[in-house]
């Protein structure tokens, strides 16, 4: 694990209660595009015929649940112990594991579909491709994967103070090169005003595994 990772890890454990206490309970009703584009995810997902989807950075698990809910078999993976620990215990029938999101504990072509719900936030410029191979590795022909981040207008990567430990904004364009570039084919995009105080766009791409 490279410093950023363990750091990263150190910072979320360090907020867990708050940051469930934040997201957890209302499973985007109060954030209506992601909530449009996580459900049409999932509806895409089920229509594959593999219904295994893996919420990679998935926090305390809200989107895990909510996944299963929409009828996926979901499971969640995040970094932090910390937040793995809440996860079971918040959603005991589902499966939960600390794994890095550049080595995922997940078969080759094993998942119908992967969440990225502004967990690649973190990430260096330089290590994405590395991660998004990974995230290409695990999913099967035919597959979707689903990423949300913080977008910006200007032509490079911004690197900015995220509440919890430093983050990236991206440009959308540069972010679907990077997406094309690891073999997926980006087919939908939503960009909208802000949810919160930041000021960054928000973004969703979802892109499928040819």
């Amino acid at each position: 694990m490279v410093e950023h990772q363990a750091e990263t890890r150190a910072a979320y454990d360090g907020v867990v209660e708050l940051y469930a206490s934040m997201f957890a309970a209302d499973r985007l009703e109060t954030q209506p595009f992601s909530r449009a584009m996580v459900g049409t995810f999932a509806e895409l997902v089920r229509g594959t015929g593999n219904r295994r989807a893996a919420d990679v950075g998935c926090g305390p698990g809200h989107l895990t649940a909510m996944l299963h809910d929409l009828g996926l078999d979901a499971f969640g993976l995040d970094l932090s112990p910390g937040m793995v620990d809440h996860a079971r215990r918040a959603h005991p029938a589902l499966r939960f594991d600390e794994a890095r999101m550049e080595a995922l504990p997940v078969e080759d072509r094993a998942l119908g579909g992967v969440l990225a719900h502004y967990s690649m936030i973190h990430t260096p410029p330089g290590e994405l491709p590395a991660l998004l191979a990974e995230q290409v590795r695990v999913l099967a022909p035919g597959g979707l994967l689903l990423v949300s981040f913080f977008a910006t207008d200007g032509p490079e990567p911004v690197r900015f103070d995220h509440k919890v430990t430093p983050a990236y904004s991206w440009p959308v364009d540069r972010f679907a090169e990077l997406l094309a570039g690891a073999g997926l084919v980006t087919f939908a995009r939503l960009l909208h005003d802000p949810a919160s105080e930041r000021g960054f766009l928000d973004a969703h791409l979802l892109a499928r595994r040819p």
